[in-house]
């Protein structure tokens, strides 16, 4: 019984950690928020060798984490929260200023440039198998008074 409880667990490793190598995430960032803002988009590429999809994200340094769009609708620029962001297979998807991004809101403390936020996002890729990576986005400086976090 323990002898194929740990094949077991050793297959879903290799399951899990070969779906994990399929999806690369790059360039994970957002901008410093300004004193007392609570709320920041997060900006990062993600590729997939094979079609997959971002269903969420989370953080400990914050609240909520949700994925939204950032579009222009009549001339108007309207942001909405969206169930998940499709990732072509071979096709590199930017989440990026005034596009898609992940929306942290509840900061749990001030960040400044250089710091590290810890993000995990979960992807559904093939056979619909869920995996989650571990990314640091990196704090970067923002514009004196910068209080738009979809601001380029």
């Amino acid at each position: 019984m323990l002898r194929s409880s740990l094949f077991l667990s050793a297959a879903l490793f290799a399951v899990s950690a070969w779906a994990a190598d399929e999806i690369v995430v790059s360039d994970a960032w957002l901008r410093a928020p300004a004193p007392g803002q609570a709320v920041v988009g997060v900006y990062l590429e993600i590729a997939s060798a094979h079609d997959a999809v971002l269903l969420s994200a989370t953080s400990a340094l914050a609240g909520s984490a949700e994925i939204h769009q950032m579009r222009v609708e009549n001339g108007v620029m309207k942001m909405r929260r969206v169930a998940r962001v499709a990732l072509p297979a071979k096709q590199v998807v930017k989440l990026a200023p005034g596009g898609y991004h992940i929306m942290l809101t509840g900061l749990k403390r001030k960040l400044g440039a250089g710091d590290q936020v810890p993000i995990v996002l979960t992807f559904a890729g093939k056979n619909k198998i869920k995996t989650k990576r571990s990314v640091l986005a990196e704090v970067r400086g923002g514009a004196a008074g910068d209080t738009n976090p979809h601001q380029h």
